[in-house]
């Protein structure tokens, strides 16, 4: 995807989470055994992600992505950060893609706490 295919599903992506049209989402974007992954939470297949992203959804009542702040990507990854408005106020956030075949196969996902301290180690 170094040809911006993958600038290309991220658009996309955001497009679907803003319209709330998840279940298409996970269809069109989504390997059949794909995972998602969150330092809270791993789920795996099709079913469980479209409940999942449902139920995102509703808890932070709407998205809208306010910025792509980073943005990276290779044939078979997509890296970035973005910082995003919900009902829950204003975050930054940070999700990393592994495709098989245009696919996402593995979808890594987090909020960047800016109030955490440094790693001093």
């Amino acid at each position: 995807m170094d040809d911006g295919g993958g600038q290309d599903l991220y658009e996309r992506q955001v497009r679907y989470l803003e319209e709330k049209r998840t279940d298409e989402m996970v269809d069109h974007h989504y390997a059949d055994d794909a995972t998602f992954v969150t330092f809270g939470n791993v789920v795996r297949g099709r079913e469980a992600l479209k409940e999942m992203f449902r139920g995102y959804l509703e808890s932070v009542g709407f998205l809208k992505v306010l910025s792509t702040d980073k943005f990276a990507e290779t044939s078979d990854t997509i890296l970035f950060e973005a910082t995003v408005n919900s009902s829950l106020g204003q975050s930054r956030v940070y999700d990393a893609f592994v495709l098989r075949e245009g696919k996402i196969l593995y979808h890594f996902a987090g909020v960047i706490d800016d109030e955490a301290p440094a790693d001093t180690s």
